[in-house]
C-alpha cells in the first residue's frame, strides 16, 4: 500500500503538501489507499487525538467514527468531537480518531442495490473495502480500540442502514442522516420491515436524524398522506422511523429526531451532535464542588466506578485514564484538598507503577504541603525512569536548601 501524508489546514489557509510551518493548525493526514477490492486508490482523511504525541502518554487507544462523504464532513465532525472530548475538561464524547472517506464515485458506492440511476449499486463492493480493506488498515496504522461508529447522510444514510441490516457486527454504533430510503422503490425499506432485529443487535446502538424537506403547508402528519414525487423522501423515513419505533423485543438502541427547522443540507451537524451525545451517553463525568472538599466523599471510588460503567458501555476493560487522573489532582490541589490530591495521584501510581510523570506529580504534592522528604523521594523515582523527567530541576533545587 502506498502511504502518503498530506497536512490539512483548518480555516482558509492553504495546504501545505511539502510540510508543515510551526504556525499551521493542523486538524489531521491524508492516507492514500491502494484498493484491491474496488480496483482504485482511495483517498482518506484522519483525525488523530493531539494527545497521541505528548510524551507521557503514548499508550492510548480511541474508538473510531468512519465518515462517509468526509470532504463534506470531516472538519465540522473534528472541531465537534474535540470540543466534547478534551476542551476544557469536557468528558462529553471520548477523544475518537476520525476517519473520512472521500468519494470517487458516490451514487456508485452508496447505492447497495442497482436502480435507476446510471452507474448505481456498487454498495456491496464499497463495503467490502471498508471492512477487508480500509479497517484493517486503519486497525493496523492506528491506536484504535474495538468500537467503531459509521456516520452517512443521504445515500450515505442508506448505506448506513444497509450496513446495519446485512453486517450489523461491523460497527457498535450506527448514524442515519436524512436517509435516502426512497431509492430503488423503497427496496431497502421494504427488506428492513421484513427483517427481525434479533439478538445480534442487543448491543447496537442506531440513531435517525429527520429533516424538514416538506412544503411549509405540510407536517409530519399530512404528509404520510402526500403521493407526490417531492415528498418521497420524508415519507420513505417516516416509514421506516414508525417501524423502528415499533420494536417490540427492543434488541436494537434507537432513537430518532425531527428537525422542524433544518432542511437536508444543514441537518447533518446537528444530527451529529445528537446522534453522539446519545450513543456515549455513558461517558460524560460531572464532579461538583463537594466532590472536591467535602472529606466524607470518596472520589477514587467514584473515579473507579466511572471507569467501571466505561468498561460496560465500550465492552471492553479500560482502568482510569492517566491523563484525566492526573489533571483531576492537580485541581485537588490548587482547591487544598491534599488529602484527596494525594489519594488520587496514588491511584495514578497504583495503575501506572511504570510512568515518570505520577512519581513528578505527587512529588509536586508533597513539595507544595511542605514534605520535603517525601517530595525527594518520588522526584528520585521519577528520574530513574526517564531521565529527561521535569524532576530532575526540582530535585536540584530542593537539594540546594
Amino acid at each position: 500500500m502506498k502511504y502518503l501524508i498530506i497536512i490539512f489546514i483548518l480555516c482558509f489557509s492553504t495546504s501545505h503538501i511539502n510540510g508543515q510551518s510551526k504556525n499551521d493548525i493542523v486538524i489531521g493526514k491524508i492516507d492514500i489507499i491502494e484498493s484491491k477490492i474496488l480496483n482504485e486508490q482511495r483517498r482518506i482523511l484522519v483525525h488523530v487525538p493531539e494527545d497521541l504525541t505528548h510524551p507521557n502518554y503514548k499508550e492510548k487507544s480511541y474508538p473510531v467514527v468512519y465518515l462517509l462523504d468526509g470532504d463534506a464532513h470531516f472538519y465540522s465532525l473534528v472541531g465537534m468531537i474535540k470540543q466534547l472530548s478534551s476542551v476544557n475538561g469536557n468528558t462529553v464524547l471520548p477523544r475518537m480518531i476520525i476517519v473520512g472517506i472521500s468519494n470517487t464515485n458516490r451514487m456508485r458506492d452508496l447505492t447497495p442495490t442497482k436502480g435507476e440511476r446510471p452507474n448505481s449499486g456498487g454498495g456491496e463492493n464499497f463495503m467490502s473495502f471498508i471492512k477487508n480493506e480500509l479497517i484493517p488498515y486503519i486497525d493496523s496504522n492506528y491506536p484504535t480500540i474495538d468500537y467503531r461508529t459509521i456516520i452517512g447522510h443521504s445515500l450515505g444514510g442508506l448505506t448506513v442502514m444497509n450496513t446495519l441490516l446485512h453486517q450489523p457486527e461491523l460497527f457498535n454504533a450506527y448514524v442515519a442522516i436524512d436517509p435516502s430510503m426512497w431509492y430503488n422503490n423503497e427496496n431497502l425499506l421494504h427488506k428492513i420491515k421484513t427483517s427481525p432485529f434479533d439478538s445480534n443487535y442487543q448491543s447496537k446502538t442506531l440513531f435517525l436524524g429527520i429533516a424538514n424537506t416538506m412544503q411549509k403547508d405540510m407536517d409530519t402528519i399530512l404528509v404520510k398522506k402526500d403521493t407526490t414525487t417531492s415528498t418521497r423522501h420524508i415519507r420513505a423515513i417516516l416509514k421506516l422511523n414508525t417501524f423502528l419505533n415499533k420494536d417490540s423485543e427492543k434488541n436494537l438502541t434507537f432513537k430518532s429526531k425531527y428537525y422542524e427547522d433544518d432542511d437536508h443540507g444543514s441537518v447533518p451537524l446537528i444530527t451529529e451532535y445528537d446522534a453522539l451525545r446519545f450513543i456515549f451517553k455513558f461517558h460524560r463525568f460531572k464532579l461538583h464542588r463537594s466532590d472536591y472538599l467535602n472529606p466524607e466523599i470518596d472520589l477514587v471510588a467514584k473515579v473507579e466506578e466511572y471507569y467501571k460503567s466505561l468498561s460496560e458501555g465500550f465492552g471492553l476493560e479500560m482502568k482510569p485514564d492517566e491523563e484525566y487522573v492526573n489533571n483531576l489532582g492537580y485541581q485537588l490541589l490548587e482547591n487544598n484538598a491534599f488529602k484527596k490530591s494525594e489519594e488520587i495521584f496514588k491511584l495514578n501510581i497504583k495503575n501506572y507503577p511504570d510512568s515518570f510523570n505520577v512519581y513528578d506529580s505527587i512529588g509536586d504534592l508533597y513539595m507544595a504541603i511542605g514534605n520535603k522528604e517525601k517530595a525527594i523521594e518520588n522526584f528520585k523515582k521519577s528520574v530513574s525512569l526517564n531521565e529527561k523527567s521535569y524532576s530532575k530541576a526540582k530535585l536540584l533545587e530542593l537539594e540546594k536548601e
